[in-house]
């Protein structure tokens, strides 16, 4: 098998488990050449990797390039994207600076794998709560198209970073010490409370965020859907590792949940745990650190004509980030577009 020289730019929460997932799933790398703001060594998984400073030279060579910047972080990509095509390489980024550019593909393997074939040498990995919500309702849009789309997230603290991880375990442990909770990478407290707020708000959509507006038009380049509905509310909850999604679906026909169910459980990267009667459905407990999306709930939406709910959860700093990445560069390998 061909090896391939990959550049991993950012050894923050993304990165390091882009380390662990290029290792846990064997892709064919000869190297792993790790590029930051400074020189120094990193332990990851038990490697010690010497981090070399991002420039441009520091990137010829290298075949492929993930950016692993944390959700809503700058300046890499923009920096150092085009840059490193120019010098050869495919760039997968994790973060949200070109996902709607025309000249990048958005891409969930299992979703829309095509979207790669025209590629330009620039791929953009989707947000993290929309490629977890449409894991769950794009096997059933394949099937019976989508009208409309209302989706309610309950999102990790993981998908800040590792401040926010800190800040929750911190906060947590004060609580229970008695001590003051310290507030510093939300605008309020986490622990023990939720903030319907991630990003700031969106300018040009009154009352949303810019969270909010990336699940609306993410999801509509995705599905090749410019015109559908879309509607989310996204809330940051005290969960250190995975989100959550309620979803409410309008279909062009009718989607029962027993259509639902056989669809999704032939869906590859998901796994349907449904059975409320037993208390069993998806949580960011079982879910973190795990690879597949669970699905489950599922039932009929009775307030709007052919209608169903959902609800979704998978690992954001995996599939929703590093293992999408991942998963983007295999198959453009598998296609032979690398």
């Amino acid at each position: 098998m061909k090896q391939y020289k990959v550049g991993l730019v950012g050894i923050g929460a993304v990165g390091t488990e882009m380390v662990k997932v290029l290792r846990q799933r064997k892709f064919p790398a000869s190297e792993i050449r790790i590029l930051a703001t400074r020189e120094r060594d990193e332990e990851v998984a038990g490697e010690t990797f010497h981090v070399l400073e991002a420039k441009p030279e520091a990137f010829d060579g290298l075949d492929i390039v993930l950016f692993a910047g944390t959700e809503g972080s700058k300046g890499a990509s923009k920096q150092f994207g085009w840059e490193a095509v120019k010098r050869g390489c495919v760039v997968i980024d994790n973060g949200d600076d070109f996902r709607m550019d025309d000249r990048v593909p958005l891409v969930v393997p299992e979703i829309n794998p095509e979207a790669l074939d025209k590629h330009q040498g620039f791929i953009a990995n989707p947000n993290c709560s929309t490629i977890i919500t449409l894991m769950g309702i794009a096997p059933l849009h394949k099937q019976v198209p989508l009208k409309h789309m209302t989706a309610v997230t309950f999102q990790s603290v993981s998908g800040t970073g590792r401040a926010a991880i800190e800040e929750l375990d911190q906060q947590v442990r004060a609580y229970a010490n008695g001590g003051e909770l310290a507030v510093k990478a939300y605008p309020h407290q986490i622990a023990f409370n939720v903030l319907p707020q991630i990003g700031s708000a969106k300018k040009d959509m009154p009352g949303f965020t810019t969270e909010e507006a990336k699940m609306t038009f993410e999801s509509r380049k995705i599905l090749g859907c410019p015109d559908l509905k879309v509607a989310s509310t996204c809330v940051r909850v005290p969960v250190f590792y995975a989100h959550s999604i309620a979803i409410h679906a309008e279909f062009s026909a009718p989607m029962t949940p027993e259509m639902a169910r056989e669809i999704l459980a032939k869906t590859e990267g998901v796994k349907v745990i449904d059975d409320l009667a037993n208390s069993q459905y998806p949580m960011p407990l079982f879910t973190g650190g795990g690879d597949d999306v669970n699905v489950g709930r599922i039932r009929i939406d009775p307030s709007v004509e052919n209608g169903l709910a959902l609800f979704c959860c998978g690992d954001n700093i995996r599939k929703g980030a590093a293992q999408n990445a991942v998963q983007i560069a295999e198959v453009m390998i598998q296609r032979g577009l690398i």
